[in-house]
């Protein structure tokens, strides 16, 4: 019998179902320990682009288990499942709005708990190569896939010579400058249209960078992703946020962990 903490909310994104990069067996073991009221889906659940090039081939059924994890918790806890729209599964544009039983597909959505108020998005809308360039962003898309190739490869490599889990992509995105930068832009004009709706928080995914964190007077917070860092978020029934982190490499991200009690005088 697995014992299952509560939460009364829960926030994925980027799983990335239909790659051979996600991780849905450490996701689909994590969601057996847990139940909650609300399971926010926050895009880029289903990766269609790529099973757009690859067909078939790349579902497995590690990625149809992760669904009927869903619908257990759907079935079992009353469990509301909120999905949300990503670039990578841009495809349930045609749903969106949509609702049946404890299931709403949408594009955006507003997260109410404990007197605050959260906007929920994904957050491509927001990165400008993937809203107005996304032919240049299929190509990093190609990019960064091959990269997370040689990220499996060089650490079978430091496995076999017994040395610890190394994020080759990491590394790369914390060396290069621009992409530093980009982050940085990234979650600032997040939080400049939370502030301008009159929210008390944003919470996103797509650049699966994890955080929780105050800026400029609005909590930030990024579910991160189910590729490399393997992040949630969870809101305690105090009202308080905390990221999740599976592997003990992801817990050496620079994670704020900032309660919502405490906002105010930060």
């Amino acid at each position: 019998m697995i014992t299952q903490k509560f939460y009364p909310t829960i926030v994925l994104s980027d799983i990335h179902l239909g790659t051979e990069h996600s991780k849905t067996t450490e996701l689909t073991n994590f969601l057996r320990t847990v139940n909650c009221n609300t399971l926010i889906l926050n895009g880029d659940i289903i990766d269609g682009w790529n099973l757009q090039k690859s067909g078939k081939g790349k579902w497995k059924h590690e990625h149809t288990e992760f669904f009927k994890v869903i619908m257990k918790m759907m079935e079992k806890h009353n469990t509301q499942i909120i999905y949300i729209r990503g670039n990578h599964d841009d495809f349930i544009d045609l749903l969106a709005p949509f609702s049946f039983a404890n299931l709403s597909i949408v594009k955006d959505y507003v997260h109410e708990s404990n007197g605050k108020r959260y906007y929920v998005v994904h957050g491509d809308v927001f990165d400008s190569v993937t809203s107005k360039m996304r032919w240049l962003a299929k190509i990093g898309d190609v990019g960064y896939t091959f990269l997370l190739w040689g990220n499996r490869i060089y650490n079978k490599y430091r496995a076999k010579r017994g040395l610890p889990y190394f994020s080759l992509s990491q590394s790369v995105k914390q060396m290069v400058k621009s992409a530093v930068s980009y982050i940085s832009d990234y979650e600032k004009e997040l939080v400049s249209l939370a502030k301008s709706r009159h929210f008390d928080g944003i919470i996103c995914g797509h650049i699966h960078k994890p955080a929780n964190e105050m800026i400029d007077g609005i909590h930030y917070l990024n579910s991160g992703d189910w590729v490399e860092s393997m992040s949630a978020l969870l809101e305690n029934e105090d009202g308080t946020w905390e990221v999740y982190l599976e592997s003990q490499e992801a817990q050496e991200y620079d994670i704020k962990r900032i309660p919502l009690n405490v906002a105010a005088v930060i």
